[in-house]
């Protein structure tokens, strides 16, 4: 083993796997894969007398998910790097697993080169991702903040009917509050539901709540 060794544990359900990744992982000698787990549960038993720099943590294990194993594991302060490493691409489970506290994404059946110097990335304070999840997010924000640009198209009396409605009052109640017909509310939230690009209320406040 080198004496600036990265040391490494893999949280995996199969075995298979777990040993092919522990002899890419120790190719270069500098790598030094330390411990495998096949369960989050076994994993977090052994953590408070694990050294390790860095965790790979598959997603879908028997028992407790590996989501759900980072997001507390990463509650303690004196935490190794946990990356994502999984088979898993749902966008759901990408951004819960990054606001889990994962440090990286890494799809397996990449090269053992690529995953060697992903590897590296983390240890020098990077986070690192699979092309394929690199799109995903890049997409994402993307398309919200193109949701953020139909939002400032709102005119000021729009946005008022818009938080109208985010506090559940009807057509009336907002024709009421705000001293015009009903035939004027209606207007205004069609043109509301053309410019924020929805076709109800629902999704028209889930963007004003996102904002």
């Amino acid at each position: 083993m080198a004496v600036n060794s990265i040391t490494v544990c893999l949280v995996e359900d199969d075995e298979e796997i777990r040993g092919l990744t522990k002899q890419v992982l120790e190719l270069k000698g500098d790598i030094l894969c330390c411990a495998l787990f096949a369960s989050a549960e076994a994993f977090i038993n052994a953590l408070p007398d694990l050294r390790t720099d860095i965790v790979l943590m598959d997603i879908g294990l028997p028992g407790m998910s590996g989501i759900e194993c980072v997001q507390l594991c990463t509650e303690n302060a004196s935490k190794p790097d946990f990356v994502m490493y999984t088979t898993h691409f749902e966008t759901q489970e990408v951004f819960d697993a990054l606001r889990a506290g994962a440090k990286g994404y890494i799809l397996k059946g990449g090269s053992p080169d690529r995953l060697i110097q992903d590897i590296y990335d983390i240890a020098e304070g990077g986070s690192p991702m699979s092309p394929q999840i690199s799109r995903l997010v890049a997409e994402s924000f993307s398309h919200s903040a193109k949701k953020n640009d139909h939002l400032d198209k709102l005119t000021k009396q729009e946005w008022e009917v818009l938080k109208s409605l985010d506090k559940g009052l009807n057509y009336r109640e907002i024709a009421t509050e705000r001293y015009v017909s009903v035939h004027t509310v209606r207007a205004q939230i069609r043109s509301i539901y053309e410019k924020l690009h929805v076709h109800n209320k629902l999704d028209a406040v889930k963007l004003i709540t996102k904002r």
